[in-house]
């Protein structure tokens, strides 16, 4: 699979300060195959897992002197390692502590060397002592975005249309029909490529294709359970595993079809309080299994300043594992015809987009009743975005921001075409463009 990441990787090898690389992002999103792609474009490829190749631990023990543990490393491929021509790939390095801790002096004492490490759980790992803070430079994963699904599928047309859409560009009625209809595939499938795979092998029958993906997801969200029972280390596993399958429960109480402020009442037993949840809630965002959005009432710079502890929204991180968690039957998707659950999954998309687009502070907007989904800092001020999940683009709440914080424009994403209305400050932008935001000019 084709993947956006790789023309970052290619920047990071040609960046005269690099340092060495550390992807993180949730497991089964596609790291250990970018890197392997990415190490097909050097001389040679020297690939070591720390998960899969549990002895390696023991090079990193006597000493973390970069050329020593080099060295051990030919002896145990039974290759040379040219330090100016070739890759060195670190694979499921949370496995080794020690290997994530000599990241600091291949920095300092071989800099010429190209080493990319990757894990799963890395971010479990940021505020402990064995990371190396400042000497890595750091590049987050996520699971295909919705371009890089068409992409996948070899909808080449479509693709195209959408990366060199600009403000001013009319997207054929039925190139918009088009694109509507494969979102929606994407909202059942998802962007974790193993469903992908499954799916586009048997996308010749639909039904087939649409249902296998689903088995696969049931198959991947066991192995998600297995990880929080495995590595939840200090924190109450049981704790960690009932805030996740909350998070889609919660999402589908909706009663306006947007998603609600995350409660924290009935999900444990006596656990009626923030506090209690806190370390559950922070282990499945480190874990990149859950997009925590905060609640602010106000849409003034910084927003961080008006955020509250206790007042967020959670997201999946993948919108196809949120209709496998809550058990939606592929067909409603299809139809657009599953009550509430519409507005969710859109905004989860919509977050999903944003996030692997590279925004990665979203804030929701609340006051009374009324709410705008996501607010975004850009370099022109902060501009509030509502979220439709179909052709309705009434909305109130938005009209309260813009009347109060005078944004320089807002946006509305919905079903409805591109559309950017200069005169009162508003673009529409169809859903599917929520990762191209904001659109250039021309």
């Amino acid at each position: 699979m084709k993947r956006h990441i790789l023309q970052k990787l290619q920047v990071w090898r040609a960046s005269s300060g690099r340092k060495p690389l550390v992807i993180q992002g949730v497991r089964q999103c596609g790291k250990t195959y970018i890197l392997q792609e990415f190490g097909k474009t050097f001389r040679q490829c020297h690939y070591f897992n720390f998960e899969k190749q549990a002895d390696l631990a023991e090079l990193f023990k006597k000493n973390l002197e970069p050329k020593r543990i080099l060295l051990e490393l030919e002896y145990a491929s039974k290759q040379a390692i040219d330090i100016q021509q070739d890759l060195v790939i670190f694979d499921e390095i949370q496995a080794c502590s020690k290997a994530l801790t000599s990241l600091k002096y291949f920095n300092e004492e071989l800099p010429e060397l190209a080493l990319c490490s990757a894990g799963s759980l890395l971010g479990l790992s940021l505020n402990h002592a064995s990371f190396p803070v400042g000497n890595v430079n750091l590049l987050n994963m996520y699971p295909l975005s919705f371009s890089e699904f068409l992409l996948a599928l070899n909808e080449l047309q479509l693709y195209e249309l959408i990366q060199y859409c600009h403000a001013n560009t009319e997207i054929p009625l039925m190139a918009h029909q088009q694109l509507w209809e494969k979102m929606q595939w994407y909202w059942i499938v998802g962007g974790l490529p193993e469903v992908i795979n499954v799916f586009n092998r048997n996308k010749e029958n639909l039904f087939t294709a649409f249902q296998t993906a689903r088995d696969k997801q049931h198959e991947i969200l066991y192995t998600y359970h297995a990880d929080i029972a495995k590595h939840s280390g200090k924190i109450n596993a049981l704790h960690i595993d009932r805030v996740w399958q909350a998070t889609p429960t919660q999402l589908a109480r909706t009663q306006d079809g947007a998603a609600n402020k995350f409660k924290f009442k009935d999900i444990l037993p006596g656990a009626a309080r923030y506090d209690r949840l806190a370390g559950a809630i922070d282990w499945l965002q480190a874990a990149n299994l859950i997009i925590k959005v905060p609640i602010v009432n106000s849409a003034e710079i910084p927003l961080s300043a008006y955020t509250q502890e206790s007042a967020f929204k959670l997201f999946m991180f993948d919108v196809g594992l949120l209709g496998a968690m809550s058990d939606l039957p592929i067909k409603s998707i299809l139809d657009h015809d599953y009550g509430t659950y519409k507005g969710f999954f859109a905004e989860n998309f919509v977050a999903q987009e944003l996030l692997a687009a590279g925004y990665s502070h979203l804030f929701c907007w609340q006051s009374n009743r009324a709410e705008v989904e996501f607010l975004l800092t850009l370099e022109d001020g902060v501009i509030p975005i509502e979220v439709k999940s179909g052709w309705i683009t009434r909305a109130k709440s938005l009209q309260q921001v813009i009347e109060k914080y005078h944004p320089p424009y807002a946006v509305i994403m919905s079903g409805h075409p591109l559309k950017i209305n200069r005169s009162n400050k508003i673009h529409y932008y169809p859903l599917y463009l929520a990762g191209k935001f904001p659109l250039s000019p021309f």
